[in-house]
């Protein structure tokens, strides 16, 4: 077997194992959150940065609403970094925010972050500090879920089907999962483009 059909495979059986409770459960959130005119800010580190910032033009665009992302802001990113440590970025970013308990987070990670292996600790301090001010926490994680799936109000969690390809198939079902939270007839409101043009006489 072709390492394309084995990937492929992979993948479909990823998306016949996801639990769509769960991720109807996120748009409820979501509705939510747009009800009571909270923001949303999307976290991610590596790759789900950049799915992070792609995320963010969608909710905002898409479904209306206000949807931030620190990582797009490399400025201060690299200068709380250089200056305060890797592990506070997103806390301090946040607090300078002024987050509130009409918030929300969205976590798009591999693993969810783990204090114990050092892994993603600047997730792992920005949920402590959700969770303490009351802020709604969503999550799209791969593995077990780490920290996210521990505190999240939420979570979608991307089965593992092979340890060998759990970062690749993670964040490439960030985007399946949230293009499915956009386009929901519960939190979408504004029509993509090439839909748009297909629906006209």
């Amino acid at each position: 077997m072709s390492y394309a059909i084995q990937h492929l495979k992979e993948t479909a059986e990823i998306v016949a194992k996801i639990n769509p409770e769960d991720c109807e459960k996120c748009v409820q959130e979501l509705v939510s959150l747009r009800a009571r005119h909270g923001r949303l800010f999307i976290l991610g580190v590596g790759g789900s940065a950049a799915n992070a910032s792609h995320a963010v033009n969608d909710f905002r665009k898409i479904a209306g609403i206000e949807c931030y992302a620190p990582t797009d802001n490399v400025s201060e990113l690299t200068a709380r970094t250089n200056d305060e440590g890797w592990a506070s970025v997103f806390v301090e970013w946040l607090r300078g925010s002024r987050l509130t308990d009409k918030d929300a987070l969205l976590i798009l990670s591999v693993g969810g972050g783990n204090l114990e292996k050092n892994v993603s600790p600047n997730l792992v301090t920005a949920l402590q500090y959700a969770t303490q001010i009351g802020s709604r926490v969503i999550g799209i994680v791969g593995k077990d879920g780490g920290h996210t799936a521990k505190v999240a109000d939420a979570c979608v969690i991307v089965p593992t089907v092979n340890p060998n390809n759990v970062t690749p198939h993670a964040e490439a079902f960030q985007a399946v999962v949230w293009h499915l939270f956009v386009s929901h007839p519960d939190l979408k409101i504004n029509q993509t483009k090439w839909e748009s043009v297909a629906a006209r006489p």
